[in-house]
């Protein structure tokens, strides 16, 4: 009996452990049921976000930002003397010595040179005496004028007499005191009278009119003289301004042509060639800057606008310009606006000829944007920045460039400021496209 309620006993404790691991097995498969579907289910949405991510094209995006409301403008430019000029022979003849060498400097009417000229010389003493002629032609002229007016006088009492004689003999015939043949007699002597005075009225206006020929001929010789007279003067060739010597082109001795084309550029050799072009003469107290600014800048600089100028040869200054004059027209070779400025140079630090760098400050009150050059697409469409939609498509926007400072452009037209621009689009992004936009790290209006 013992054993068989051992056994019962048994049989109980090993019903109890199996309904127990039974119990446990469903209430571990349920919790194991409760955590593993939805990660499942979020496996399975991942996989799919993942495959359609992979399918879609992600693309760096960039955000336009405004440039800076000042900027500043560096454009080359040539110093030029403000006023330059070629001095050139006016008398001909042989360079009897000169004065100035280059570099020297000079003022207004100084001389620099001396020319020998008898040819010169000779002619004004022809036209001085020409003169003297011309002025005794008057005297003599004028002399013959007095004579002929004395002789009309003669001539016109003559008639006086003739007439009252004439007219008396009329008299006599009626009363036939004297013969009719008597009183022509008269008459005629009336009538010869009378034409002397005519006679010598018109050798009284011929004499009138001789005088002033040979008044105009005084004038001319006159003229003559002192055209000579300033031609004898050229013999001393003098500055036309104060100013710097830059050139010397002849030497003692050189047949000097006035008005000869000939030039002997040679300041070292002393040659018997003719030459007109004796010196080149520039003022360096104020020298100009000329500079080609680029069409697209133009209307941003005023005459009187200032500008920093410097020279690489010179680092440690800086000389100030102020522009007073453009050309007012476009070259259209260059498509370049030339502006002048002028700088004070009282020290002669400038010289003409120098290579410098002008910079402007441009004040600007609608500031383009600017974005990197590798976001422009040039094709058959135009320049073109490649933008990303609301929709996330791509979409191929036209643009205007302005200033291009190298790696970045401005762009003057065609953008709002809101737009995702591709940084570096492809031939693979086209239009309508759509793309995963990803912004820089370097963008600026992401940091």
């Amino acid at each position: 009996m013992d054993s068989q309620q051992e056994t019962t006993s048994r049989k109980r404790h090993g019903i109890g452990g199996i309904g127990w691991a039974v119990i446990g097995a469903v209430f571990f498969g349920s919790l194991l049921a409760i955590g593993i579907l939805p990660r499942l289910s979020q496996r399975s949405e991942l996989q799919a976000a993942v495959k359609e991510a992979s399918t879609v094209p992600s693309v760096n995006v960039i955000t336009p930002r405004r440039a800076a409301a000042t900027t500043n403008l560096e454009l080359p430019g040539s110093v030029v003397p403000l006023n330059q000029t070629t001095i050139y022979a006016r008398s001909t003849g042989y360079l009897r010595r000169w004065y100035v060498d280059i570099g020297d400097r000079v003022r207004s009417g100084q001389l620099l040179a001396e020319i020998d000229s008898p040819d010169t010389d000779q002619q004004v003493l022809q036209a001085k005496a020409e003169l003297a002629q011309a002025q005794a032609n008057v005297s003599q002229t004028r002399a013959n004028l007095a004579k002929a007016i004395s002789d009309l006088k003669q001539a016109r009492a003559n008639l006086l007499i003739a007439r009252q004689t004439w007219q008396r003999w009329q008299v006599l015939v009626k009363q036939g005191a004297v013969a009719q043949q008597e009183a022509d007699t008269r008459y005629a002597t009336y009538q010869a009278n009378l034409a002397n005075v005519e006679a010598a009225q018109n050798t009284v206006n011929s004499n009138s009119a001789n005088i002033k020929a040979a008044q105009a001929n005084v004038y001319a010789s006159q003229a003559n003289f002192q055209r000579y007279t300033v031609l004898q003067s050229y013999k001393k060739v003098t500055a036309p301004f104060s100013g710097v010597i830059t050139a010397r082109n002849v030497n003692t001795g050189v047949l000097i042509s006035a008005g000869s084309g000939n030039t002997n550029t040679s300041n070292t050799t002393n040659t018997n060639t003719s030459n007109t072009s004796l010196y080149t003469i520039a003022a360096y107290d104020k020298l100009d800057v000329n500079v080609n600014v680029p069409q697209s800048l133009s209307s941003s600089l005023q005459t009187a606008q200032t500008a920093e100028i410097t020279v690489k040869e010179l680092p440690q200054q800086v000389f100030k310009g102020k522009v007073v004059r453009t050309s007012n027209a476009i070259d259209p070779n260059t498509r370049t606006l030339l502006t002048q400025l002028e700088v004070q140079n009282s020290n002669a630090t400038l010289r003409p000829g120098m290579y410098a760098t002008v910079k402007f400050a441009i004040d600007r009150t609608d500031s383009p944007f600017v974005v990197p050059d590798s976001a422009l697409v040039v094709n058959a469409g135009g320049t073109q920045v490649a933008t990303v939609t609301k929709d996330q498509k791509v979409h191929y926007q036209k643009v205007a460039v302005g200033r291009d400072y190298g790696t970045e452009v401005e762009i003057t037209s065609g953008l709002t400021g809101n737009e995702s621009l591709i940084a570096t689009p492809t031939v693979d992004e086209t239009e309508g496209l759509r793309v995963q936009p990803v912004a820089e790290k370097n963008d600026p209006k992401t940091r």
